[in-house]
């Protein structure tokens, strides 16, 4: 008796679970977005890749702003964990500059097309997507502020201040190392930015 191996093959991508799935369709929609851009990145071309139907990607993103949005919000959340636990990982304040810096640039190495998404979009006038990179920023900061705060005794809003312009720092550094394809090794440029930041962060005293 012959057997109809379209028809198996078709059954056994019917029975990925849910959330391969979804995790197969926001890899291909990451390298379509990176590749052409929102404007020019087209639905079937991302299914294409996913190798599913067209249908089948509509179950799960309605729409192609839906789909961006998850693969923003997929890799925000990622990056912000890593900044996060940066943080969190010393109590040595040189030591926790050093860790987020880093925390940019490693993301960078795992994750360059995302980077590039999440730095480079030309959707960020989008207001969904200007409040997810604005999250970003903020939720990054929040933890270095409390730090900051703690430390020095200055108020939640000036803390804050310092705070957003030392993850600003890293992230536009981070851009630019990225740009340059790394003509600078990563070891030297981290050691660079952090440097840098410890020299003006450190100037404030430590409340008494």
């Amino acid at each position: 008796m012959s057997t109809d191996t379209s028809a198996t093959g078709s059954s056994n991508k019917a029975r990925l679970p849910r959330d391969e799935r979804r995790a197969q369709l926001l890899t291909a929609a990451l390298e379509v977005f990176t590749a052409a851009g929102y404007h020019s990145a087209a639905m079937d071309e991302i299914a294409d890749r996913a190798n599913v139907s067209k249908p089948v990607l509509y179950q799960h993103f309605p729409s192609k702003l839906d789909l961006y949005l998850a693969v923003l919000d997929l890799h925000i959340d990622s990056l912000v964990f890593d900044i996060q636990k940066a943080i969190s990982s010393t109590s040595d304040n040189a030591a926790r500059v050093r860790a987020t810096v880093d925390a940019y640039f490693g993301f960078i190495n795992r994750e360059g097309e995302a980077f590039r998404l999440l730095f480079e979009s030309d959707m960020s006038v989008e207001p969904q997507v200007r409040e997810r990179l604005n999250r970003m920023t903020y939720d990054s900061a929040a933890a270095l502020s409390a730090v900051i705060s703690l430390d020095t005794g200055l108020s939640k809003e000036a803390s804050m201040m310092l705070a957003v312009g030392l993850i600003g720092t890293a992230q536009t550094s981070a851009r630019h190392w990225l740009e340059r394809d790394g003509k600078l090794d990563r070891e030297t440029a981290v050691e660079l930015v952090s440097n840098l930041i410890w020299r003006g962060i450190s100037g404030f005293p430590k409340s008494s």
